[in-house]
């Protein structure tokens, strides 16, 4: 049912999808995870992990709120679709200042002033565009009051933050995020989600957008080297690491989850979207950029890029990336499952544990052999998961027939 004409927006139905602008807006998305991958690999150290894992973090909390917005107010639709365009606009201006978020670079503007006012600006369209959304939903609009200081902490430390370096500047920003969230935890769950399904989708997207990623850091740092049959099997090997983790989130979890979230009302379908989808989320993308982060560097060595040989190891923090990127992902994972359908995956936890393991075992062989490693542990996951949860998974995804 749409809101009075001079509002301008019109409610999402529980039968809703994704928008076409909904898809277009993640593109820019996509940049940024480009930029978050490249600003590692410009520095492969714990500090440049870190680094890398604040700004997306800042990111995501960015995009989420606007996954909640167009939930309840139609994306393409009204003031909505301009909102989603000028977010649009601020989120790539912040996207191409990733380089400099933390420290500026020469001539132009002071970087990381401009980062910390995009972030400004992106929330302060959001609650306004909610405001409006709530204008006749007086409990909806009370939580958006409630949920305002965490936005106001958040923005304020990470502008003090532009004005320091080291570590008080990484402290700083740690110190926003930690408002923001906990604020928002704090805020209460009087949040409006009139689709379970678009909710679901939209966040299953996002981890394709992220995979994505994943692609192309496998291809684009060697697209101008001549191709040769270890370059081939580098990237077979990343396509299939890539792959495992799409097997692991969209092959029947997806559709169990999404249920769970569907049959839930209230308040527990609220926290459940919070804690499920826009939390446990947010290390699954963390776990699939650091990994992205790996792969580039191993397949950068396969491929002789900046002298080295075929028979290299990737080591140190790339190699820790690599195969803790992957970790991270399967245990988020294992936590989203758990709490949307109160089912342990012990056989995800054990891979985990074995990733782990492998990384100073494998820190002196060849990157190739890592990468192959990695591929196999992951598939027999997969093929042992498939085998397994065999009639259940053909009972979700066809009906029982």
């Amino acid at each position: 049912m749409a809101t009075p004409r001079r509002a301008r927006v019109e409610a999402v139905g529980a039968s809703a999808s994704v928008t076409p602008l909904e898809l277009f807006f993640d593109l820019v998305f996509v940049f940024a995870l480009t930029q978050i991958t490249d600003l590692m690999a410009e520095s492969p150290s714990v500090e440049g992990l870190i680094r890398g894992a604040l700004v997306l973090t800042v990111l995501w909390w960015c995009w989420v709120g606007y996954s909640w917005l167009c939930n309840v107010a139609k994306a393409d639709e009204g003031v909505i679709r301009l909102a989603m365009f000028f977010a649009m606009g601020v989120l790539f201006v912040a996207a191409i200042t990733i380089p400099e978020a933390f420290d500026d670079g020469p001539g132009g503007l002071f970087g990381p002033a401009v980062f910390a006012f995009c972030y400004l600006g992106f929330r302060v369209v959001h609650v306004v565009m909610f405001l409006i959304v709530a204008r006749e939903d007086p409990v909806l609009r009370r939580q958006i009051y409630r949920f305002i200081p965490s936005m106001v902490i958040g923005t304020a430390l990470l502008l003090l933050a532009s004005q320091t370096t080291g570590v008080t500047q990484t402290l700083l920003w740690v110190a926003a995020l930690v408002g923001d969230y906990v604020g928002t935890i704090l805020s209460g769950t009087n949040w409006r989600l009139n689709s379970a399904g678009h909710f679901a989708e939209r966040h299953g997207l996002i981890v394709l957008v992220a995979l994505g990623e994943s692609i192309v850091a496998t291809g684009i740092g060697i697209a101008q080297v001549p191709v040769s049959w270890p370059i081939i099997a580098a990237v077979l090997l990343g396509l299939a690491i890539s792959g495992a983790l799409w097997w692991a989130y969209f092959d029947v979890t997806s559709m169990i989850t999404e249920r769970a979230l569907a049959a839930a009302d209230g308040v527990r379908q609220i926290a459940l979207a919070r804690n499920g989808y826009s939390f446990l989320h947010l290390p699954m993308v963390i776990g699939i950029i650091m990994m992205s982060l790996g792969l580039k560097k191993a397949i950068g060595y396969v491929a002789g890029v900046d002298e080295h040989t075929l028979a290299d190891p990737i080591y140190g923090v790339p190699l820790a990336a690599l195969y803790g990127g992957a970790a991270l992902y399967l245990l988020a994972h294992v936590g989203f499952k758990y709490l949307m359908t109160g089912s342990l995956n012990v056989e995800r936890i054990a891979v985990v544990v074995l990733l782990l393991v492998l990384i100073p075992l494998v820190a002196n062989l060849a990157a190739l052999v890592t990468l192959a490693v990695l591929a196999v542990v992951l598939m027999a996951l997969i093929g042992f998961e498939t085998y397994r949860y065999a009639e259940l998974r053909h009972e979700i995804r066809h009906g029982g027939h």
